[in-house]
């Protein structure tokens, strides 16, 4: 059966409405905190000024950049992490990647961690054509998700610590490339870690 992004929506809203609060308490891994340095720092090169976070989670990083000077909007399908970013101060809405409901080419920047994993290789292609439409030309795009390695293939868990379990898709490096090359130009691209917490890490710019 394929597998298409509607039908993973609802439930990852119900995994990630009752894991909500948990998340806001955790910290960041020093990885973590380098990449999103590392993409600031390319984003103040660049100067990029209004940047989207889809999946922002509980907004955590979207407060980073915002305290950094970057006006930031944020977006996530879960109702209820929303409120949090709500709560740090953040323009948040709720929404999902097929949904982004913004005037084409409002953000110089998109950031995305670890949340296109969620998304069905058969739709794939077409959330990364509504990213690429909300960014300016010339504008960058970070794209950071776990995967390669021992990390392929698509479906459930039963060792996934929220309810209900949530899909997920692992692509290798150069799947995950060429999907990018599709719509984008890829400025680097790195891997952290090993095995099962390998990271792939895509800045990419949009072109004309």
């Amino acid at each position: 059966m394929n597998v298409r992004y509607d039908d993973v929506t609802g439930p990852l809203r119900i995994a990630y409405d009752g894991g909500a609060e948990r998340r806001d308490l955790s910290g960041k891994a020093p990885w973590k905190v380098a990449e999103r340095e590392a993409f600031l720092s390319r984003l103040k090169d660049h100067g990029c000024t209004r940047l989207l976070e889809v999946g922002a989670g509980t907004g955590q990083d979207s407060a980073y950049f915002q305290e950094n000077g970057l006006h930031v909007v944020a977006v996530d399908l879960s109702p209820a992490m929303v409120a949090l970013c709500r709560e740090k101060g953040i323009e948040a809405h709720v929404m999902d990647f097929l949904a982004l409901e913004f005037t084409p080419g409002s953000f110089d920047a998109v950031y995305a961690l670890n949340c296109l994993l969620h998304v069905p290789n058969s739709d794939l292609p077409a959330v990364m054509d509504t990213i690429r439409t909300v960014m300016r030309p010339g504008g960058l795009f970070f794209l950071g998700v776990y995967g390669g390695g021992s990390l392929n293939g698509e479906g459930t868990f039963e060792e996934d610590d929220h309810d209900p379990p949530r899909f997920f898709s692992f692509r290798s490096d150069e799947q995950l490339q060429e999907y990018a090359r599709a719509s984008f130009e890829i400025v680097d691209f790195h891997a952290v870690g090993l095995d099962e917490r390998r990271f792939q890490s895509l800045t990419l710019r949009r072109s004309g």
